[in-house]
């Protein structure tokens, strides 16, 4: 774990041998497209960014009605805005990423099948030692289980018939 201004002094001495940061825009900023040739693809466990508010319950039960409607409207203004502008720069930094030389590699899915194992294995292990993350995970993995199939029909479908 570095902080994102170490990160391409770290890949340019040979410190580390890869970085996953953000996306292409934030990693265009950073550089690391000098400090490293290939740009590998899929993301499985960040194929989006998304923003989150954390609001102490009893605190937000005090708030009025009106000012949870604000901060709700607020909160999800600012990640509908924010995700807007990430595909858009995403693209265009791509774009410049690859222009300048940097090559576009696919994960084998080898790769992302091990990736997904482990990350799910440290997953039941955290529920297993934290009733909090136990219980956010749960109902988290219930609605990704549901929503795969709309997305395969939906996303997965659209995304095979435009390309």
């Amino acid at each position: 774990m570095l902080p994102g201004g170490e990160i391409f002094l770290a890949l340019e001495r040979g410190a580390i041998d890869a970085a996953e940061w953000i996306g292409p825009y934030d990693d265009k900023k950073l550089g690391l497209n000098e400090a490293a040739q290939f740009y590998y693809y899929p993301v499985w466990w960040e194929p989006g960014a998304t923003l989150e508010i954390q609001v102490n319950l009893s605190a937000w039960e005090k708030l009025p009605q009106e000012y949870q409607e604000v901060l709700t409207t607020a909160a999800t203004e600012a990640n509908i805005n924010m995700l807007a502008k990430y595909d858009a720069r995403n693209q265009a930094a791509l774009q410049s990423l690859v222009d300048s030389g940097t090559k576009l590699t696919a994960y084998s899915p080898e790769i992302m099948q091990a990736a997904q194992e482990a990350s799910f294995e440290l997953y039941e292990e955290n529920a297993s030692q934290d009733a909090t993350f136990k219980e956010v995970y749960d109902q988290w993995r219930q609605f990704r289980e549901q929503i795969y199939q709309w997305h395969q029909i939906n996303l997965v479908s659209f995304a095979n018939f435009v390309t």
